[in-house]
This record gives C-alpha cells, structure tokens and sequence, in this order.
C-alpha cells in the first residue's frame, strides 16, 4: 500500500501519471497531488504537506514528468524495505560519494560512483531517449550517499524521525540531496534496480539551483564528503578536482561573484584540511577562470 506524492504543476502530465500509476504500480494505492502551479511553494514544504495527508505507510514523492515501465513496481518497493528495515530511502538513481565540492548528487570525474536505472530525456537531443544503466558490482540494490530527486520512495516511520526542511530549502533544488543526507542520519538509502522509469525532461542548472546547493554544502560542510564505498586517496582527489573545476565554470556562467567561489574553497578550512595540495590548485584556477571570463567579456 503506496501513497504516491505529486508536486504539480501541469494538469495534462498529472493526468497522464494518474493513468500510468494505476496501469503499473499493482498494490492499493493513492494519489495525492497537491497543486504547486503557480510555484509559490518549495518541494520540501509541498513533500511535508502530502506527507502529513498519505494514509499509507510507504510514501513515494515523484516528479509528474515520468512514466514508470516496471508492472508492479509497487510490490518491488514494499518487499524491498520489508527485505531490511535498515533501510530508509529508496531510488533509482545516486552515488556512492557526494562531493565536498558543491555539485549534484554526483560528482564529476574519475571513477565513476553513479548507480543508476532510468530512461531519460533531453531537450537539446530529441529522439529516443537514453538507458543509463550503471551497476558495476552487479547488485540487486546498492547503498548510496544519496538519491536524485526524480523519484524516491520512503516510509512514515521515517518521517516520524525527520523531515524535508522547508525552513532551509523554500524553492525546487537540493531537497533530494538534504532529504537523503538526514534520513542516513538514521536509515540506509539504496538505489533499486527493479524500477523502471522513463523521464522526460532534464534538469535546470540556473542561478536559483546554485543558491540552494550551496546553501546544502553549507549545512551538511561537516560531514561531506559523504561515501559508501571505499574509494582511494587518487580517486577522491580527482572526482573533486574535476567537480570544482565544473563548478567554477557553472558559477562563471551564472555570473556570480568571485568571493563566492573563494567563500567555498575557505569554508570551515575542510578543503585545506584534506586536500591541501588540491586547495591552492582551485584557488589559482578560481582566479584564472574568473580572469578569462572577464577578458572574454562573460562577465
């Protein structure tokens, strides 16, 4: 028994995911659909609201731009959490390392630490859309630092212990990566590979995404970067090399101020800390990166 909660904000796709849920999802369920069109409220504050409205114990909030593949899915995601109640967060996909560098849910890189299922969309690239399948231990389900926000799946038992942060989070981004970095305060998150889903569009990585993800490494700078399995000295320090450098670049193009970038590299000393050698690399690529935009007139 599933509680499906919906951020909505376009009647036709709602109307189709309606359809598409009750063809696939095979156990008693129910839709709430709370209508966000007019965007004046964050996912977090319209995820706490449905949940405290879902008579169900598992709890699946979903974007409405998705149709599920998988008949029965809702079976697989009830045996799973039946399977071991350590676990607290199901998706379909995430990585095993989140970053100390602001980004994602993933990093960018160097070994790759994304596990994922799910047919997806791009609006540069019309056409059929692309499986990324990643499983590389070839797992039924594997543990992760943290989940796309796309779908997921949780329980009310663990929603009696935490909450999305309305407080912090008040728009559309970095709900999913502050959602599952507290329930492993408590729970595991795993990425399932029995769920099936196509989504059609891609996301928006604009000014008011790079606000929120930083206001996420603000809060959790203590505890990133966050793994799940074991990775070298090597591999870390490249995925965060080459994810800073990509984010610099996303704050160039977003225009902004260069004292942001240097407030991320100085916070609480944590790069310094364990990566020294790395630290007055991106310091001097900030500086390089923010000079060329400036000469090339970006900014």
């Amino acid at each position: 028994m599933i509680s499906v909660i919906i951020s909505s904000v376009n009647k036709t796709l709602l109307a189709n995911v309606r359809q598409n849920i009750a063809d696939t999802i095979g156990v008693p369920f129910e839709i709430i659909a709370i209508d966000n069109s007019k965007g004046e409220r964050g996912l977090c504050a319209v995820y706490n609201d449905g949940a405290s409205r879902a008579q169900y114990g598992v709890l699946c909030f979903m974007h409405e731009d998705i149709s599920m593949k998988t008949q029965n899915w809702g079976q697989n995601v009830i045996d799973l959490f039946r399977a071991d109640p350590g676990v607290g967060l199901i998706g379909v996909a995430g990585s095993s390392y989140k970053p100390l560098t602001p980004s994602a849910w993933q990093g960018t890189g160097g070994r790759g630490t994304d596990y994922m299922n799910i047919l997806q969309s791009f609006k540069q690239l019309p056409g059929e859309p692309q499986l990324f399948y990643s499983n590389r231990h070839n797992q039924k389900v594997t543990e992760v630092a943290c989940v796309d926000g796309v779908w997921f799946c949780t329980t009310k038992e663990v929603l009696s212990k935490v909450r999305f942060d309305e407080e912090t989070f008040r728009s559309f981004h970095a709900y999913d990566l502050d959602f599952s970095m507290t329930v492993r305060q408590h729970y595991k998150a795993i990425i399932t590979y029995d769920v099936l889903m196509h989504h059609f569009s891609d996301g928006n990585f604009n000014v008011d995404w790079f606000l929120e993800v930083l206001k996420f490494h603000k809060k959790w700078s203590n505890q990133l970067p966050a793994e799940t399995e074991k990775l070298t000295p090597a591999e870390k320090l490249l995925i965060e090399k080459i994810t800073f450098r990509t984010f610099v670049e996303y704050m160039v193009q977003a225009k902004l101020p260069i004292a942001e970038a240097y407030q991320i590299l100085w916070r609480d000393n944590r790069f310094l800390k364990l990566y020294p050698s790395l630290f007055f690399k991106m310091h001097n690529f900030i500086r390089k990166a923010y000079s060329a935009a400036h000469k090339e007139g970006r900014l």
